[in-house]
């Protein structure tokens, strides 16, 4: 376990350190107010000291606010190539990150919040923490989070495809991007699926909230397993699919990608970027070399039941930020012994494709979203 050590007044005192984005402990930490200055503040955090907020606890999020105006002085640095340009995006985001992320607020042994004005954040940080081990100290922008995270729980997220509302969990991957969903609700199901669906079996790989699951069910196949390598995101789905009434004909497994046996239809829908995220909550946009993307394209030919068919849902963001190229991706699919049936594109409709202010809006704009129809080769 890692301490956070720092001097209040003429006393020594200690914390249990936590972030979720792997930052390591600061070495040097010192007590701010609302006295303190947000130059003062900034210039203190650029030197890599960590700075734990004793005052009121909307100040603390206005200074959070004035330092990062200060980063944004400085112009993004534009790119001779988009993989140039996404490069120099990332270090830029991990920066910011890195100097926000030092404005620190201390949390108790129940996680209450001992500042002016403080919300109540125990419960959110029980859904993301789990049970409290004592005082712990993070920083004030991974507790937003975690609150923004808690809001979205209590309120959900509308799926227009099933009618209801799912509910994401801390570090589960939210579809707010409803364009990947249209695609599984619309695509046609394979021959063996359409002919008798109640009897069919699918698998929705990496399911995060269950919505793709929950969609496949609502289809109307009979039985459909989701799974998942993070215990929240199995979790989150476990308690939509009861929140849908599902459960008879969703069974949720994990932690893993695939589960034993075969299926009609095996869908899945892996981080569309082949970069190492910078924490846990990046995961759901992140994979390392496209493990996942190989994982399911080298495993997906023993998985199918004569006849089925595996749904890949990706992204091209990747091809036009010049991280993976098309051919790239077809020779993976060659290679794991399968050929490509069909692939329904869409456009994308989220905000950031819109932004212009995004360094990598040039590639969002000309983003197309696929459903690749995948099935053994002959």
């Amino acid at each position: 376990m890692s301490t956070i050590h720092w001097t209040e007044g003429s006393v020594r005192r200690s914390a249990r350190w936590h972030s979720e984005n792997g930052t390591p402990l600061p070495r040097r930490t010192v007590v701010v107010d609302d006295r303190t200055r947000a130059d003062d503040a900034y210039h203190h955090a650029c030197a890599g000291t960590a700075l734990l907020w004793r005052g009121d606890f909307h100040n603390a999020r206005h200074l959070l606010q004035a330092m990062g105006r200060r980063i944004d002085r400085t112009p993004p640095t534009p790119g001779t190539s988009p993989a140039e340009t996404y490069r120099l995006h990332r270090r830029d985001s991990g920066h910011r990150a890195r100097v926000l992320g030092r404005l620190l607020v201390l949390l108790d042994d129940d996680y209450g919040l001992a500042l002016r004005r403080a919300p109540d954040v125990r419960r959110a940080c029980l859904e993301a923490y789990g049970p409290p081990k004592g005082p712990m100290a993070v920083s004030l922008r991974e507790l937003l989070g975690v609150t923004g995270a808690h809001q979205w729980r209590l309120k959900g997220v509308e799926v227009p495809m099933l009618g209801a509302r799912v509910h994401p969990h801390y570090d589960v991957f939210a579809p707010v991007r409803g364009e990947y969903v249209d695609l599984v609700a619309e695509a046609p199901l394979p021959p063996a699926v359409r002919c008798a669906p109640a009897g069919a079996m699918a698998f929705d790989l990496g399911t995060g909230t269950g919505v793709l699951a929950a969609v496949l069910a609502r289809r109307g196949i009979g039985r459909v397993v989701a799974t998942d390598i993070s215990p929240r995101a199995l979790a989150c789905a476990e308690e939509n699919v009861r929140r849908l009434a599902l459960t008879g004909r969703v069974q949720v497994w994990g932690p893993g990608l695939f589960p034993e046996g075969r299926a009609d239809l095996v869908v899945c829908n892996p981080p569309w970027i082949p970069a190492r995220p910078t924490g846990p909550v990046e995961q759901g946009v992140f994979d390392p070399d496209g493990a996942m993307l190989h994982g399911f394209l080298a495993g997906l030919a023993a998985r199918l039941r004569p006849g089925g068919e595996g749904w890949l849902v990706l992204s091209d963001l990747a091809e036009l930020l010049g991280l993976r190229t098309r051919a790239h991706l077809l020779d993976a699919v060659r290679a794991a012994h399968l050929r490509v049936v069909d692939r329904i594109d869409t456009r994308p409709r989220h905000r950031r494709s819109r932004d212009t202010t995004d360094p990598l809006h040039a590639a969002r704009r000309a983003e197309t979203t696929s459903l690749w129809r995948l099935t053994t080769a002959a």
